[in-house]
């Protein structure tokens, strides 16, 4: 068996002042005349969506407050490039034309609204604690009902691809295709981004795009720094979102049923909606992820920083570090707040140094406690998972919040102190 060699970490040494070889200057040249013709407003949004899917009916108004805020941040407080005003409008597009595809849909089949969502599993915590390890070694237990990404950008196909039987392979769906098109797109512009999280069409993702297509959630505020409409978001009342989410969840149960009926959830944006979470989904399961406040931090905000130079004007990068450092502060109290909103019965806090120190285990009590079937199979499973997608097999960034960003660790730490004393994880800094 061949020995496993971690590539050495690397330094994006331009991080907050991208230097852009010659294609993508030249893309950044080409969209311009482009995104000078794109209307920043509700009614051009959701016109184009109906003109694209030849339908018009968005089913309820639950998407009139937020697309109405974004329509207002977005353009004014985003900074964007002109790449970044093309995919950022036609993304806002996007969900519009799903929505419209799931109303259409429903009110086809209006059956859907009597599946069942029962007793998820739903991993509650913030990018860079584990979660992604977790959620990818228990979707590898074909028990659970999973969403690929290639799924959760097209949920429901197009009506040209609907009652087209494409046959088992996932790979044969024209949705697979265009997944896998658009990540080779991103992974040719941005190549340290799977040193920091890999993306397949084929890997499980996150609710945060079911949650967003009526706009709500926090993915919108993931394509651009937009502080009124992050306003916006933690005023509001999520809990429409989250019912939202589950009609969803029976949406893709229905489209592509795959024998499994016990989902499998992951979201960071969880960690500050507990209490709509356990409004909507009650007898959940809630797996919480800890990990030092300041790694993650520091991670994220390298992470976010380096796929905004894209879509975000170049001398407004480092302002996205900045703008996440403090989001993911606030995130940390919301989760230490609001967790007991859980009851103990139904939660369980996992420790990313004691999940690194012997991952199955961890499993193993999350599934006891889920009262969900284990076996020597299950191991063998997320052994073979393991052994087939080593951790870090693309290598690893280096992370210098200090040079990149002017913060102080020092006082970093200080600020979220009371996170550490709140969970008891350990310092890695």
């Amino acid at each position: 068996m061949t020995r496993f060699t971690r590539p050495p970490p690397v330094r994006i040494a331009d991080l907050v002042a991208p230097e852009y070889p010659e294609e993508i200057k030249a893309a950044f040249e080409l969209a311009a005349p482009m995104a000078e013709l794109l209307e920043w407003s509700s009614d051009a949004v959701l016109t184009q969506a109906a003109a694209e899917t030849g339908l018009d009916d968005f089913g309820d108004d639950l998407h009139v407050a937020p697309l109405e805020s974004l329509m207002r941040a977005m353009p004014t407080e985003g900074d964007l490039s002109t790449l970044g005003q093309l995919s950022n409008h036609s993304t806002l597009v996007g969900y519009a034309k799903q929505k419209l595809l799931v109303t259409d849909l429903l009110k086809r089949h209006p059956e859907i609204h009597d599946i069942e969502i029962k007793r998820p599993l739903v991993i509650a915590g913030q990018g860079r604690t584990g979660t992604t390890h977790l959620h990818n070694l228990m979707s590898s237990d074909l028990s659970f009902r999973t969403m690929p990404y290639w799924e959760s950008l097209e949920p429901v196909p197009p009506l040209a691809e609907q009652g087209i039987d494409h046959g088992p392979r996932d790979e044969d769906d024209p949705r697979f295709g265009r997944c896998a098109e658009g990540l080779a797109g991103l992974n040719g512009a941005l190549p340290y981004f799977k040193r920091m999280h890999d993306m397949t069409p084929e890997h499980v993702h996150e609710e945060i795009a079911l949650l967003a297509i009526p706009y709500g959630g926090m993915a919108p505020e993931t394509m651009a720094v937009m502080p009124s409409h992050r306003d916006w978001y933690l005023a509001s009342d999520q809990t429409p979102y989250y019912e939202y989410l589950k009609t969803m969840l029976k949406v893709l149960m229905f489209v592509r049923p795959t024998g499994a009926d016990r989902w499998l959830l992951k979201s960071p944006q969880h960690v500050e909606q507990l209490g709509p979470l356990m409004s909507v989904f009650g007898d959940a399961t809630v797996i919480c992820t800890h990990r030092d406040p300041v790694a993650v931090a520091k991670s994220m905000s390298t992470m976010l920083s380096y796929t905004a130079r894209l879509s975000r004007n170049p001398e407004k990068i480092r302002d996205v570090g900045l703008y996440w450092i403090d989001r993911m502060q606030r995130m940390f109290r919301a989760m230490a707040d609001e967790r007991e909103l859980v009851p103990a019965a139904q939660s369980i806090d996992v420790k990313f140094h004691e999940f690194m120190a012997d991952d199955i285990a961890t499993v193993k009590t999350v599934y006891e406690l889920a009262d969900h079937p284990w076996s020597a199979q299950t191991e063998a499973t997320m052994n073979d998972y393991m052994a087939l997608h080593p951790r870090g097999v693309h290598g690893s960034v280096s992370y210098h919040v200090e040079e990149d960003f002017g913060v102080d660790l020092n006082d970093l730490a200080d600020d979220l102190q009371f996170y550490v004393d709140r969970f008891g994880v350990q310092s890695e800094v």
